[in-house]
């Protein structure tokens, strides 16, 4: 999607996902981010008119460009790190994000702890795990999952939200849903960011209590 295309329907996109959400958590209350990574400001709008205020954006520079002046008019905005965070960008990201959920590697850790101290601000933070072992995925490795929470939970203590992750393509989600579930409660942690367009009513069902949803709202790119 791009400046000069027209925006969908989002109001009515916005509630029909809410509906599903709402059908399969059957009184959970699950939340809703919606991933405006590659659309443009039009988008965004339209759909904080229709009510939706959390965001997922993939890249720091480009959700400092779309949400900064964003953050005037719609104070309450509530804006998700789901990308790849380089080090050099932990201190913009800090600075921009509410959520940042990408915490895999103990050299980020220190970027973001040191960002922290000098902002005086600290973002909550989810742990990405590579739920499949993956070689092309970011995320914690899972025989290394563990100690990597904990070692977490020690530093950042109750900033340490959650977790988060990507299951494989081309196969049943379920099973990688619920052992991020259960990997979440062994640690006590209330966030389990899983499930996307394709695949978010599972998640729900496995026990996910955030879905990051872009196509089924904003159409594909």
């Amino acid at each position: 999607m791009t400046d000069d295309q027209p925006i969908p329907d989002l109001a009515a996109t916005i509630a029909e996902v809410r509906a599903r959400i709402e059908r399969a958590a059957v009184g959970r209350e699950i939340g809703l981010v919606a991933v405006s990574k590659t659309k443009p400001v039009a988008a965004i709008e339209a759909a904080i008119a229709a009510g939706q205020l959390v965001f997922g954006e993939n890249r720091v520079q480009e959700a400092a460009l779309k949400f900064t002046p964003l953050r005037i008019p719609y104070a309450t905005l509530d804006l998700h790190l789901i990308g790849p965070l380089q080090t050099n960008k932990a201190r913009d990201a800090v600075l921009l994000f509410d959520q940042i959920e990408t915490l895999d590697r103990p050299k980020l850790a220190d970027a973001l702890a040191a960002a922290a101290e000098r902002e005086g601000t600290l973002p909550n933070l989810l742990v990405q795990i590579n739920i499949g072992d993956e070689a092309q995925k970011a995320g914690v490795a899972r025989a290394e999952a563990d100690g990597f929470i904990r070692a977490m939970r020690a530093r950042f203590g109750e900033a340490l939200r959650g977790l988060m992750a990507i299951p494989p393509v081309g196969v049943d989600p379920a099973p990688y849903f619920r052992d991020l579930v259960a990997m979440a409660d062994h640690h006590g942690l209330p966030i389990r960011s899983i499930g996307m367009s394709g695949d978010f009513e599972t998640a729900i069902a496995c026990g996910a209590t955030q879905v990051r949803v872009g196509s089924a709202l904003f159409g594909g790119r």
